[in-house]
């Protein structure tokens, strides 16, 4: 089974604040550990909601929100995700707004994604034609319900994404599961005792701050990864959401 666990922003993330140490030298060993035994698939993390947009497409109409948007970040229960390889910010929007108009009404949040230079772990390359933006489909009514996407539209999606990933530009698409199937961890203060929610859940306003890709035999096993990434960051609201098959909708 594949999963992916999602944690959620905090003041200092928000603020634009560098991890403390301790931090990006645990998860760097959790996730070694976890490339090595074949559990961990792939990650990011993303930028403070101040240098990300909002893509909100309604009756064929689009708008576009500029944050910052604050922890209180609207819908943030996510049906999708896409990460891009593109030039600019202007240019992940509109692969967003071609993805929108596939799938209808929809809304899109856009946000760059953390570099290891951007850690200070490495550094940053002397020429950066190009950046990598995470694309955060918004769950509705729909993916809660489990819909499968229109026939057509799941026809005009697949060529989007092959032409996407002959250009060079795809990375990586999931699809998520409805959170029926999943499960939460509330933030609390670092050291507090937490207990997973199964879901589903009607809402989630904490933005998303990153994302790993899990492969384990059972959600009990990812329950237990997440505990582990939990116990690293200070309190943040973790999500572990199943995956669909790559050849579902």
């Amino acid at each position: 089974m594949r999963f992916i666990v999602m944690h959620k922003v905090d003041e200092k993330m928000e603020a634009g604040e560098r991890p403390d140490e301790r931090i990006i030298t645990e998860m760097g060993a959790l996730v070694r550990e976890s490339l090595a035994n074949g559990v961990f698939e792939n990650g990011a993390g993303l930028h403070r909601s101040a240098r990300r947009a909002r893509l909100t497409v309604k009756g064929g109409r689009r708008e576009v929100t500029k944050g910052p948007f604050g922890r209180d970040g609207g819908n943030q229960l996510v049906a999708g995700c896409y990460m891009i390889r593109t030039g600019t910010m202007d240019d992940a929007i509109e692969h967003a707004a071609q993805l929108a108009d596939i799938l209808g009404d929809s809304e899109i949040e856009i946000g760059p994604v953390v570099e290891p230079w951007d850690l200070g772990v490495m550094p940053a390359p002397a020429e950066q034609a190009s950046a990598r933006f995470l694309l955060l489909r918004k769950g509705d009514a729909a993916t809660e319900a489990g819909t499968p996407v229109p026939p057509a539209a799941r026809e005009k999606l697949a060529a989007f994404e092959r032409k996407l990933k002959d250009d060079g530009v795809l990375l990586l698409s999931e699809k998520l599961a409805p959170t029926a199937a999943g499960a939460r961890l509330p933030s609390a203060p670092r050291g507090a005792s937490r207990n997973w929610i199964d879901g589903p859940f009607a809402e989630s306003k904490e933005l998303i701050a990153g994302f790993s890709l899990l492969n384990l035999p059972t959600k009990a096993a990812a329950l237990a990864w997440a505990d582990r990434y939990a116990q690293v960051l200070d309190g943040n609201e973790v999500d572990v959401r199943e995956l669909l098959d790559r050849r579902g909708n």
